[in-house]
């Protein structure tokens, strides 16, 4: 177990960040096609912004939650160090392409998340690497897919690399999820779905890449659950 510290954990309602990127709702951000070098520079400065914001939270799965085993804290420590490096390569990326990180707007939706599981290890678990950063695993492969289609081969390869330990990242997620509701006496899948009724299901989006999800440590009876949450949440809004 971590050494006991006598401080306070404090609520953080907004993570370190430099001035730019100026925050913006969603909605009000660029849409743009990859065929283009504006599009593609839009890609990778919302893919540098989402990186910028794994760090803060893998280091807040740290610093929030302290009563977990030191392999909870080596693991999330070392997907703070794979962030950090993420982000590098596409800031350095978007240089190369005449731009950098912060000229464009970003939104505010990952440290949105964190605020709303702050209050417990068991629904951060459930919500931010098995939703959040699960999403990945789904959407990578057709972009690197454009990318080289478009000869953009250096971000190809940047995407490629963020894939691979996004898995690993996942994995990370499910196995300390699955531990606390060990711990708890839980049943995981039951759990899981309690978790994604109502707001969190909006996270939702098929299609999944269900041979990533399952090397990550999704269960079949998990996807199943995902897709009728989904189905479920997009009736009850129309």
């Amino acid at each position: 177990m971590p050494s006991d510290s006598s401080s306070v954990v404090r609520v953080l309602t907004e993570p370190g960040r430099p001035d730019k990127p100026q925050l913006v709702e969603p909605h009000k951000l660029a849409r743009r096609g990859l065929g283009t070098m504006t599009g593609r520079i839009a890609l990778l400065h919302s893919l540098a912004h989402i990186e910028f914001n794994a760090i803060n939270l893998a280091l807040d799965a740290v610093y929030r939650f302290r009563d977990q085993p030191l392999d909870y804290v080596t693991d999330w420590l070392k997907v703070a160090s794979d962030e950090g490096q993420h982000f590098l390569l596409l800031a350095n990326r978007l240089n190369d392409c005449d731009s950098s990180y912060g000229r464009l707007d970003a939104h505010d939706g990952l440290w949105d998340m964190a605020r709303r599981t702050d209050h417990d290890v068991l629904v951060r678990m459930a919500l931010v690497p098995r939703i959040l950063e699960a999403r990945g695993l789904d959407v990578a492969p057709p972009m690197i897919d454009k990318l080289l289609a478009q000869g953009d081969n250096e971000s190809a390869e940047i995407l490629n690399r963020i894939y691979t330990d996004e898995i690993t990242h996942v994995e990370i997620g499910n196995r300390w999820f699955r531990h606390v509701c060990g711990e708890r006496g839980l049943d995981g899948a039951v759990v899981f779905k309690d978790l994604l009724k109502g707001k969190a299901s909006a996270y939702l989006r098929s299609p999944y890449n269900d041979e990533a999800r399952l090397q990550a440590g999704f269960t079949k009876e998990e996807m199943t659950i995902i897709r009728q949450m989904e189905t479920e949440y997009k009736n009850a809004a129309t």
